[in-house]
């Protein structure tokens, strides 16, 4: 709790993973991926409850072990490829009894993310009585510098905007995939994380590291080894 304000932490985890399988529970530096972020959250001070929300019985028991909370069993339709993460969210408050004043979404595939992550971004959204806040990391590459192939040759995504120099653009930023805040009722109202009502909480290092291909598990492998949390 901080402030009087309750927390519900919830990690999402699909048994279905394409590009690393089983990516969920598999070791990284010795710890299934997901025991990196149910030990983030369990550390930190402010999270009433942690769940997951999982298809697989593996998933389930290896989260179980670590110490997360499992309530229920997602159902298959929301597991599927074409199954949106809102839908799973909504699914989850639907299906435990208490309330929350925030829930924090956290994907299993951000292992850096650590309990201070956690709550300073608590901190910042009770300290601003956020609807929703999203964690960001600023861009090595403009948009402006990207393009598309057509024809065999390069097409701007931007033809009618002036090409500016490098220094003189505006900061770009993205979604890193590691931290999520919103208030419940602001979620069952609008469905959506993508949101123009987001605060933006910009983080910087290893945290904004989202292991999506074997490149991405060898390289956070390395970090590890080599020290960085």
């Amino acid at each position: 709790m901080i402030e009087g304000k309750r927390i519900l932490a919830l990690i999402t985890a699909r048994g279905g993973s394409k590009g690393i399988p089983n990516k969920n529970i598999k070791p990284l530096a010795g710890k299934p991926l997901i025991q990196w972020t149910i030990d983030a959250a369990r550390n930190s001070r402010y999270i009433d409850r942690l769940i997951l929300s999982s298809d697989s019985a593996n998933i389930i028991s290896v989260a179980k072990q670590g110490g997360c909370e499992v309530p229920f069993i997602r159902p298959g339709c929301l597991a599927k490829d074409d199954a949106g993460s809102m839908e799973v969210v909504l699914h989850a408050l639907d299906e435990i009894e208490e309330k929350f004043d925030y829930l924090l979404l956290l994907q299993p595939t951000s292992p850096f993310r650590t309990a201070e992550h956690i709550d300073k971004i608590l901190e910042f959204s009770v300290q601003k009585n956020a609807d929703l806040v999203v964690s960001v990391a600023k861009l090595k590459k403009h948009p402006m510098f990207m393009y598309e192939i057509k024809d065999g040759r390069l097409k701007s995504f931007f033809p009618s905007e002036k090409q500016l120099r490098r220094q003189d653009m505006p900061a770009a930023y993205e979604h890193n995939g590691a931290l999520y805040v919103a208030k419940p009722s602001y979620l069952y109202k609008n469905k959506t994380f993508n949101s123009p009502d987001a605060l933006a909480y910009v983080t910087t290092g290893s945290i904004n590291m989202d292991i999506d291909t074997y490149d991405d598990w060898e390289l956070a492998e390395c970090l590890i080894n080599k020290g960085v949390q």
